[in-house]
Formats: structure tokens, sequence, C-alpha cells
């Protein structure tokens, strides 16, 4: 056993998206990507109780390449896209989309969550795909919180269910594109907890909320993301304080990456391609029904 070093502490800063303000932990002025995370944004939303859920939230957009996740930290999640795909996600709930070749979709807040004053809170994480699995037919997963596999700590104050990949001879519910091992952590103070890293994969943490001391390192404050060394095998950690963080882990693909707004591809000329079949159609048509 040898514990993981956290090589850099990064806290979130405020970003406008498209006129709605987000929290971003990744990419970073100097941090680009942590092979294969992209992104990290953390939003949280009052509801606007004098216009309808249809004209709240994020409205339909196209996505190619690579798969965005959304976790569902507070209120409700209504996703719909160009698949015919219409689900509600509760808090504790994972809704996880491989793009592929191309879809749209739309996350707003529902009806409900709005008249009753809920604020919706959530993590939105994009994966990378690699090259070869890019243009596959798009592929939706929600997840409810029950369906996840727990592990708790030994003292019982610490849960960790788990979203992707294997761990302790269990495997987390999620279709992944490539080798991830995703956590969903999250207990009460003085709650402590340690977990075993595949060795050559690249691992960050984002912690949520509370405040926690990972062994080695120190306390961390809420709303900081941290990227661990690539050396060691082990993470431990201890709350603080009542906590929720995220443990994100994976084998990297060492591949090109090329973004432009919602698509990742490999290079220039596939980006252009992806521009012109969103503007031909063939990623489909969403037309939002409530």
């Amino acid at each position: 056993m040898a514990l993981k070093k956290v090589a850099r502490q990064m806290p979130v800063f405020e970003i406008d998206m498209g006129g709605i303000p987000v929290k971003q932990a990744l990419p970073t002025q100097r941090v680009e990507q942590i092979d294969p995370f992209l992104l990290l944004h953390h939003g949280k939303f009052d509801p606007m109780q004098d216009r309808p859920a249809r004209q709240q939230g994020v409205g339909p957009h196209p996505h190619r390449g690579f798969s965005p996740v959304t976790f569902v930290i507070q209120g409700e999640v209504h996703h719909q896209d160009s698949r015919g795909n219409s689900q509600v996600a509760k808090a504790g709930d994972v809704q996880w989309m491989h793009a592929g070749m191309g879809i749209i979709h739309s996350e707003r807040p529902t009806e409900a969550s709005i008249e009753a004053g809920e604020l919706q809170e959530i993590i939105q994480l994009w994966i990378n795909s690699p090259g070869a699995k890019k243009m596959l037919p798009p592929d939706y997963q929600h997840v409810p919180r029950e369906e996840m596999p727990v592990f708790a700590s030994e003292d019982g104050l610490l849960a960790s269910r788990l979203i992707a990949g294997e761990y302790a001879g269990k495997q987390g519910p999620i279709r992944t594109q490539s080798d991830l091992l995703v956590h969903w952590g999250e207990g009460k103070a003085g709650g402590t907890i340690q977990y075993t890293i595949p060795e050559g994969f690249n691992t960050t943490l984002y912690l949520v909320k509370g405040r926690l001391r990972v062994e080695g390192t120190g306390l961390v404050e809420p709303e900081t993301l941290l990227l661990f060394d690539q050396a060691g095998d082990t993470i431990s950690l201890e709350a603080k304080s009542d906590a929720q963080f995220l443990l994100l882990s994976g084998r990297p693909l060492e591949e090109k990456v090329v973004q432009q707004g919602p698509f990742v591809m490999n290079s220039e000329t596939q980006i252009m391609e992806a521009m012109r079949d969103y503007q031909m159609g063939k990623m489909g048509f969403l037309v939002e029904e409530y």
C-alpha cells in the first residue's frame, strides 16, 4: 500500500455559460484535462416561479464524441433528447449519456420542483471517448440512487456509491466507453474511508460540500478539485464535517483532443464534420414535451 499524493488543488471559479453562471473546476489555465476527464461544472440554480420549467435550465443543444454526465445533488432534472428519451432524475441519481455520433438534449427543472421552490444543484462531468468509439450510436443511461452498489466505511459514518467500474468484487451499473472507476461518497463528520486505485489510472476528487482531510495532504475546503499523482495506489479520507464528494479515476486515452463548443473529436476535420452534420439534421431533432 502506497499513498497517492495530491499534485494540485484547484478551487472553482465562476464562468458564464450562455447566460447561466456556473462554477468551473476543470479545465483551468494550467490544467486543460485530467485524461479522460475534460470538464467539471458545479451549478446551483434557484427556481424562477414567474416562468414555466420549459423556459429554465439548459435548452436543446448538440454533443458528439464524449459522455456528458450529470450528478443530481438537489432538486430534479428533466432530460429529453433527440433519440426519444425523456427521464426525470432526482437527488442522488445519475444521468450518463454517451453522445457518440451525435445527439441533441436538454436538461431542465421539473414543474413540480419549480412549484415547490426547490433549488436545483448538479455536477456536470465531461468524459472523453476513445477515437474508435466516438461515432458509435448514442447511449443514454439513468441510474437511480437505490440501484448503485454501496460501500460503507468501517465506522459506518461514510458511504460510497459505485457509479462506474469494478471495485471490491462489485460492478457499477454504468456502461462506459473506457476503463473508469467513479465513486460518489457522502457522510458525517469523523468518518474515514480508504480507496484503492487501479495502476495507471489518472485520479481526481471533487469536494462538493463539507471539509475533508486527505492523508498526506491535509485539509481540503469545499468546491475544490484535487489532482493526484499517478504514483501510489491508496487514497485515505477523513470527513471533518458532513461532506459529499466525487472520486473520479480513469485510464488515460492518450489521444489528441480537439474541442469546439459541444463537440470533442481527434482532429479539426472531424470537428468541421460534426458542425456540418448538426446543421444538416443528422443528429436528430428535439421537440420538448411537458
